[in-house]
């Protein structure tokens, strides 16, 4: 399980870039809402995954 562990973290990162990269573009907060609360839901299963 370790490798969808590492997966998830990739995904967190780009979630993560994704919402600077929309607050910087001024987008909507909503967008920048979702990708940062999706970003933590990933870190979330991916430390699931670790126990």
């Amino acid at each position: 399980m370790l490798i969808w562990s590492i997966v998830l973290m990739g995904v967190a990162g780009i979630l993560a870039g994704g919402a600077l990269s929309l607050r910087q573009q001024r987008a909507h907060i909503s967008w920048i809402i979702t990708a940062w609360v999706l970003a933590g839901a990933a870190l979330f299963c991916a430390y699931l995954l670790t126990l």
